[in-house]
């Protein structure tokens, strides 16, 4: 039989493990010491890779911890304690620094391997909730992060302490990022198969249509004429240009709504005199979430990309963008 929950206790609950948890990593705040920035340059001079192990909940905190010193830009793995007493531990050289995650500091596994790991020559970084540990006491340097009791109501479950933990492994990567001078193209260059890697790798030039596929009519042409090369071109604009390419304006299909409400035959109307003058306009190198945001600010579902000189050469739409999956 299915117990039915008691909402109220759920909430409060939720409430008190939140509250919990964010004490935990607020305490952090007020432990950080010269150990810390010991840790972020023993890791910036390391000349090999950063090694980082765990068993049980720290183990999947330190698995996580790897994970992102190795996407910004610090090359590194995770191994686990008990795969390094039977052959791993041959991963680990003396260039590399390896960080050792344990609440209790008293993790059998690490503890029977970490004097092999300084007697490789490597760096030893602990991170435990126990500053007298045997674990915190070996290591070279070490991070307290102690939290005063777990979220668990039983005070049992790894809970605050991993949060801690996991707080503190990223204070201690963003710090290294933020000295290594890793900036937001190299973290694209670490994930060229994500979104945020077509975001921040994708330019104007790589999805702009250019040559024949711009549409474009000189200063003389009137509105049939602009008419046939939007639907010809199919990009609901076309360019209106001088006859050196420069740009002189753009006529849209909101341009034509508004030439539509107007008397009279219309199609014979020079196209000047109906176009958008001085249109938005970006640059080709200009990155391609650029021509999105200059779209979304001004409202608009075309812009004409042009040189430094204001010639033509390229135009894009919103279906371009988001056919790039920047959009």
């Amino acid at each position: 039989m299915i117990a039915k929950i008691n909402g109220y206790r759920a909430l409060e609950l939720a409430r008190e493990v939140l509250e919990i948890e964010a004490d935990a990593v607020r305490s952090l705040i007020d432990r950080l010491d010269d150990a810390f920035a010991h840790a972020v340059q023993v890791l910036l001079d390391c000349k090999g890779r950063v090694v980082v192990s765990g068993i049980g909940k720290s183990g999947h905190i330190a698995r996580k911890l790897a994970a992102t010193f190795a996407s910004t830009g610090t090359p590194a793995f995770f191994v686990h304690p008990a795969e390094a007493s039977h052959g791993d531990l041959g991963m680990v050289t003396a260039d590399d620094v390896f960080i050792a995650l344990s609440n209790s500091g008293e993790t059998e596994e690490l503890l029977n391997i970490v004097p092999l790991v300084k007697r490789t020559g490597s760096h030893l970084i602990a991170m435990t909730g126990n500053a007298e540990s045997s674990l915190a006491q070996i290591a070279d340097i070490h991070l307290n992060a102690r939290v005063d009791k777990e979220a668990c109501p039983h005070n049992l479950a790894p809970t605050a302490s991993t949060t801690a933990a996991l707080a503190f492994g990223d204070a201690l990567a963003m710090a290294v990022l933020d000295a290594r001078g890793f900036s937001s193209e190299d973290f694209a260059r670490s994930h060229p198969g994500g979104a945020l890697g077509r975001r921040l790798l994708t330019y104007v030039r790589d999805v702009m249509r250019t040559g024949d596929q711009i549409p474009h009519v000189g200063l003389d042409a009137n509105v049939a004429e602009a008419l046939f090369e939007i639907t010809d071109k199919r990009m609901g604009m076309t360019a209106i240009v001088d006859a050196s390419f420069h740009v002189a304006g753009i006529f849209t299909d909101g341009d034509l709504r508004r030439v539509l409400a107007r008397s009279g035959d219309f199609r014979n109307l020079p196209i000047t005199e109906v176009m958008t003058s001085r249109p938005r306009t970006i640059g080709a190198d200009h990155l391609a979430v650029a021509a999105v945001e200059l779209m979304e600010r001004h409202r608009i579902n075309q812009v004409l990309v042009v040189d430094r000189d204001g010639t033509l050469i390229g135009a894009l739409n919103t279906i371009d963008l988001l056919e790039a999956k920047v959009m």
